[in-house]
């Protein structure tokens, strides 16, 4: 394993600001174990009352926690989940950040990823985050293309961007470590996405070609696509959602078909599917996958974000 001390201290001292008498829950699964003993032994120097709590993993990225799980995280000062499955757009987390846990969530993290991009330049990566936030909250319209054929409306209405950015000290923080985006969930959607990285199977060869129509994802062909829609369909229609879009900010990030990586590499953009509650939209269901676009070309309301993948604002 590589040194995560540097990334710990990161995430426990200047991300989530962790102190002397707080509850903090770390929950893992077996595959992130030794990531979740490491964050639990240096929150303790910390001052704070630290438990660790190991579940089963989950079938999906959006499945619920064991009620147990969600009960500790309900009572938390701060959850910390390095999990393989992803607990962001869940009931139980967005509860605990409800009654103003400070929660970040790890899905697929590695050691290796944590070491280098919780190392990076953070006062930069937050200012291209909250850049795109802005525009992106006061747009009404993103348009995208790429190199491969993306051809993509997406109408914003007037809901609101987040900036992932690593800043999660205050009450009801919520946030991915690594950081390194910025996102929103889109009212609806439009055209053609195609992708080389789709979650939770990885990087896709040929890439996949999904079709949206009226904010749904209703047809994929080539690659991991077929598979990655019928995972969404399981759900039914609330499956099919356009839940997020997401343009990655973080320098350090490099493709490697883990999504939490893939989706922070600066100059692409994501957008997910499924449960969308935990994030400004209005489904709750429990998946919420995401595909990648490379080099892509992005507009809000005329104005270039991405220029075949170079950050231009």
């Amino acid at each position: 394993m590589p040194n995560l001390g540097p990334a710990i201290d990161r995430v426990l001292q200047q991300c989530l600001q962790v102190n002397g008498g707080e509850n903090v829950v770390v929950v893992v699964d077996p595959p992130c174990h030794e990531i979740g003993v490491a964050l639990r032994d240096a929150a303790r120097p910390l001052g704070a009352e630290v438990v660790l709590i190991e579940m089963d993993q989950r079938d999906t990225n959006g499945s619920e926690p064991p009620a147990t799980v969600a009960a500790a995280m309900l009572a938390a000062d701060v959850v910390i989940a390095p999990t393989s499955r992803s607990l962001s757009h869940t009931i139980a987390r967005k509860q605990a950040n409800d009654a103003g846990a400070r929660v970040a969530t790890m899905p697929g993290v590695t050691a290796d990823m944590l070491a280098r991009l919780m190392t990076g330049d953070f006062e930069q990566m937050a200012a291209r985050s909250q850049a795109v936030a802005d525009l992106l909250s006061r747009g009404s319209e993103v348009r995208i293309s790429c190199p491969l054929g993306t051809d993509l409306r997406l109408d914003l209405g007037d809901r609101q961007a987040i900036s992932d950015d690593g800043d999660l000290h205050r009450p009801g923080d919520f946030g991915n470590l690594p950081c390194g985006e910025a996102f929103m969930a889109p009212v609806g959607g439009d055209g053609r996405i195609v992708t080389v990285s789709l979650a939770p199977d990885g990087l896709s060869d040929p890439p996949a070609t999904l079709t949206l129509e009226n904010g749904h994802i209703v047809a994929a062909a080539d690659g991991l696509g077929p598979d990655f829609l019928a995972q969404l369909q399981a759900h039914g229609e609330a499956g099919t959602n356009l839940a997020e879009l997401g343009v990655g900010t973080n320098e350090r990030a490099k493709l490697t078909g883990n999504m939490l990586e893939d989706e922070k590499i600066l100059g692409t953009v994501h957008v997910a599917f499924g449960a969308s509650g935990g994030i400004g939209g209005t489904v709750a269901v429990p998946i919420h996958l995401d595909a990648l676009v490379a080099d892509p070309t992005v507009q809000v309301d005329g104005r270039a974000v991405l220029e075949d993948g170079r950050f231009v604002i």
